[in-house]
C-alpha cells in the first residue's frame, strides 16, 4: 500500500533526477545509488535538499550516507522515522 511519504517521495526522484514518464514505475524497492545514471554526487545533493523542504526537515551530515539513498524505501523510512509520519495516531 502506497503511503503519502512513498508517493512525495516518488515524485521528488522523479523531478529530481528528470525521468519523466519512468518515474510512475517507482516503488520502495527501487534501487537509487548505483542504479540510476541521473543519481550522480550533484543529484544526491539536490535530492536531499528536495526532501529536505519538502519535509521539513534537515538531514545532519552523519546521516548523509549510501544507506539512505540505496533504495526509494530507505528514503521513506527515514522520512518516516525523522517526521513521525509512519507513528499510528494516538488519541
Amino acid at each position: 500500500m502506497a503511503t503519502p511519504v512513498l508517493e512525495a517521495i516518488k515524485h521528488i526522484v522523479g523531478d529530481t533526477l528528470g525521468l519523466g514518464a519512468r518515474s510512475e514505475k517507482l516503488t520502495a524497492s527501487t534501487p537509487l545509488l548505483g542504479h540510476l545514471p541521473e543519481l550522480d554526487s550533484l543529484a544526491v545533493v539536490q535530492l536531499a535538499m528536495a526532501i529536505e523542504r519538502e519535509f521539513d526537515l534537515t538531514i545532519p551530515d552523519e546521516d548523509f550516507g549510501g544507506e539512505l539513498f540505496e533504495t526509494i524505501g530507505s528514503l521513506v523510512a527515514y522520512v518516516e522515522m525523522r517526521t513521525g509520519a509512519a507513528l499510528p495516531v494516538t488519541a
